[in-house]
C-alpha cells in the first residue's frame, strides 16, 4: 500500500485531502509545520495543530509535528525583508512552497518512508507527453497554481492534490458530513505562517522607518511617507493625501519609488497612463517541465488575482525573460511574480523585475 503524508494545517483543504486519500486506500499520515516562532495574537499555530489533531484522531491516523522555523527564516523571511528594503513587493508564499513545503517537508516526508506527499493546494496534477504538468484547480476563485510555479518535475510528480478537482463549497461539504470542526474555519490569509497583520507594523519591527517626500510625476510635494518599504505600485489607500484631491480626477495611487532619492510618486486617477505598462522584465526563470515553451505566446497573470493575458515572451540570459503583453497592464509590481499559462496548465513563471511602455 502506498504511504502518503499530507502536511495538515490545521485548515479544511487539508483536512479533506486526507480524507479523500484514505478513501482512495491510501496508507495516510499527517503531519503538521511549524515554521514561525510567535506567541503573537496573529500566530495560530498552537489552535491549527488542535485543529489538525482533531482531524487526524477522526479519520484515525497518525499525525506528527516538525518545527522548520529556521529554514522558513533563513530561506524565505530573509529574502522577504531584503526584497522590502530594495523597495520591491515580495510574495513570500510562493517561496514557501518551493522551500518549505515542497523541499523541506517532503525530504522529510521520505525519510519518514513516504512514497510521496499531499497537500490541501487548489491546484491538479497530471502526467502527459512524458512529464508531469501543473493544472489549474477546477475552483477558478480559489486555484493556487500560481504560488506553485516553482516548482520542479520530481515535486510535481510526487505530490498529490487531492482537492483540486474539487470547489470549495464542496470541499466544506465533505468536512461537515465527516463531522470535522473545522468544517467552516475561516481561510487563511496574510504571509505563509504567520498570518494576517498590519504589515506596516510589523515591517516596522525588522527594518528602520525611513521617511521621505510624496511627488506627484510633475515634482508637486504631496506630503511625506513613512518609508518606502510600506508601499506597492497601485496602492490607493493608506497614503494620507485624500485631502488633496481633484475628485473628478479620481483617487491617488502610487506609481512608483524613486529609491536613489527616498520619493514615494503618486498619480491621480485608476485610469492614468503612469499606471499602465506592457512590458516586463523577469527573473529567476523556472519552467516546470524542465524545458522552455516552444511556443512565444502564451498568457500570464502578473499577481494572484489577476487574470491571465496574452503576451510574447523571449528567453534572454542569465535565467530572465522578457514579456510583451497585448495590452497595457494595471500596476505592474517589482518583486511580484509573472506566471505563465498555455489554457489550463501552469507552465513555470518569474519574478519581475522591471516594467517599461
Amino acid at each position: 500500500m502506498e504511504k502518503v503524508i499530507v502536511g495538515m494545517s490545521g485548515g479544511v483543504d487539508s483536512a479533506v485531502a486526507a480524507s479523500i486519500l484514505i478513501e482512495k486506500g491510501f496508507n495516510v499520515e499527517g503531519l503538521f509545520m511549524k515554521n514561525w516562532e510567535d506567541n503573537s495574537e496573529f500566530c495560530t499555530a498552537e489552535q491549527d495543530y488542535k485543529d489538525a489533531l482533531q482531524v487526524c484522531d477522526k479519520l484515525n491516523i497518525p499525525l506528527r509535528s516538525v518545527n522548520f522555523s529556521k529554514q522558513y527564516w533563513d530561506r524565505v523571511f530573509k529574502d522577504f525583508l531584503n526584497e522590502h528594503k530594495k523597495g520591491r513587493t515580495p510574495n513570500p508564499d510562493i517561496l514557501c512552497n518551493t522551500e518549505i513545503k515542497f523541499k523541506e517537508f517532503y525530504k522529510y516526508a521520505l525519510n519518514l518512508g513516504a512514497d510521496r506527499i499531499a497537500t490541501g493546494h487548489y491546484a491538479q496534477n497530471q502526467f502527459i507527453d512524458n512529464h508531469t504538468k501543473l493544472l489549474k484547480g477546477k475552483d477558478s476563485t480559489k486555484d493556487q497554481s500560481y504560488f506553485l510555479y516553482g516548482l520542479n518535475q520530481k515535486q510535481i510528480t510526487n505530490s498529490i492534490f487531492p482537492i483540486g478537482n474539487l470547489n470549495k463549497k464542496d470541499v466544506r461539504y465533505h468536512a461537515k458530513k465527516l463531522g470535522f470542526t473545522n468544517a467552516n474555519k475561516k481561510d487563511s490569509v496574510g504571509i505563509c505562517f504567520i498570518g494576517e497583520r498590519n504589515m506596516k507594523k510589523f515591517l516596522s519591527k525588522y527594518l528602520p522607518r525611513n521617511p521621505g517626500n510624496i511627488i506627484t510625476t510633475n515634482g508637486t510635494n504631496m506630503g511625506s511617507h513613512e518609508g518606502l518599504m510600506y508601499y506597492t505600485i497601485g496602492q490607493r489607500r493608506g497614503l494620507g493625501i485624500g485631502g488633496r484631491n481633484n475628485k473628478q480626477k479620481g483617487a491617488w495611487y502610487v506609481a512608483g519609488k524613486d529609491m536613489e532619492n527616498n520619493e514615494l510618486i503618486v498619480v491621480q486617477g485608476h485610469e492614468h497612463p503612469a499606471l499602465y505598462h506592457r512590458k516586463i522584465i523577469g527573473s529567476n526563470l523556472n519552467w516546470i517541465s524542465g524545458l522552455k515553451p516552444i511556443q512565444q505566446d502564451l498568457n500570464a497573470k502578473i499577481r494572484y488575482r489577476s487574470k491571465d493575458k496574452p503576451c510574447k515572451i523571449k528567453i534572454l540570459e542569465n535565467n530572465k525573460i522578457s514579456v510583451k503583453f497585448h495590452e497595457p497592464r494595471f500596476a505592474i509590481t517589482p518583486g511580484q511574480s509573472i506566471v505563465f499559462y498555455e489554457k489550463n496548465v501552469c507552465l513555470g513563471g518569474a519574478v519581475i523585475d522591471s516594467y517599461k511602455n
